[in-house]
């Protein structure tokens, strides 16, 4: 090879260049020259250079006989340490869509149908016209109050009454259960609404308390929130129909179990009959509970004819 080329002998290389005005410049043309002198500590063997140099670590990749550095290991391994975690982080949001969401459209479908096959099992044949859901009173305008019966006691996870909200739509329908167990009653897809064994029973005097779950498991009372002062809340059983009005919401801890109690948070002996639905809040958390207090309005016997509002609901279902 040349020795004009050889870099690590090569001690000076000057190159000029010349540059001159155009012809309409008034400069002088001038010239300049440039040198380009080599870095110093450059005039090294080569194999000195490659000497230095921090030797190369090498893998046996997979095991398989195929070498890679240190680094190309790391860098392989993150890759894939991150495509993993990306899959993972796709299969959770998969599972959480359906769990929340199309676990509660499918499993509340078959709750509603559960419980509009019970109410069919209580149907019986009336005559005349279909009493509807109004007041009793005397000829003189009097009213005169309504006495329900007491429901018999049920054994735990038997159901024993269906709940009508038509609030919350017009196919919406729950079966009650005895007991909040969760496995049996407030998990399963033939209940899902259960009655708290420490409450009073359907029909006496006091609070009949009732829970369910706000998201998933069919969200039965996903939707507590959206009841207006004043909406009826039917309770069927086999006598006839239970009718309550809405009057409010609360918002408790966990542990402020005196909602339960023969009149809510108090000591006192009960005079009416109350409606007390309890459920988590916020939605897909524990940390609060929500609950919806009603009152009783009247009892429709089944003999008298079903309701209007509960009749839609049947026709729907």
């Amino acid at each position: 090879m040349p020795r004009r080329f050889d870099r690590f002998n090569l001690r000076l290389l000057i190159i000029e260049w010349r540059r001159r005005s155009t012809a309409n410049s008034d400069s002088a043309a001038t010239d300049r020259t440039y040198a380009l002198r080599e870095p110093p500590g450059i005039n090294k063997p080569i194999e000195e250079i490659t000497a230095r140099k921090r030797p190369r670590s090498f893998i046996d990749w997979r095991g398989i006989g195929i070498l890679v550095t240190t680094r190309e290991f790391v860098d392989r391994a993150l890759g894939i340490a991150g495509e993993m975690l990306v899959t993972a982080g796709l299969f959770v949001l998969l599972f959480l869509g359906w769990h929340v969401w199309f676990n509660d459209v499918v499993q509340g479908a078959a709750q509603d149908k559960a419980s509009a096959s019970l109410s069919q099992q209580w149907q019986v044949t009336t005559s005349g016209q279909t009493e509807f859901d109004r007041a009793i009173g005397s000829s003189d305008g009097a009213f005169v109050a309504t006495t329900p019966p007491v429901m018999t006691p049920v054994n735990d996870a038997e159901p024993f009454a269906a709940l009508i909200i038509p609030r919350f739509g017009e196919r919406y329908v729950r079966t009650i259960a005895e007991s909040v167990d969760l496995a049996t009653v407030l998990n399963n897809t033939a209940t899902s609404v259960g009655r708290y064994p420490t409450s009073n029973l359907l029909g006496e005097i006091g609070n009949f308390a009732i829970a369910g779950h706000r998201t998933t498991y069919g969200a039965a009372f996903g939707w507590v929130d959206n009841l207006r002062v004043g909406d009826r809340i039917y309770v069927e059983t086999e006598n006839g129909w239970y009718i309550y009005r809405f009057r409010n919401l609360e918002f408790v801890w966990p542990s402020e179990v005196d909602v339960l109690n023969p009149v809510p948070q108090t000591t006192i002996g009960a005079q009416e009959r109350i409606l007390t639905i309890t459920t988590c809040h916020p939605k897909l958390s524990a940390a609060e509970r929500l609950i919806a207090y009603s009152v009783f309005e009247s009892f429709v016997p089944r003999e008298n004819g079903t309701p209007t509002e509960v009749l839609a609901v049947v026709r729907q279902n």
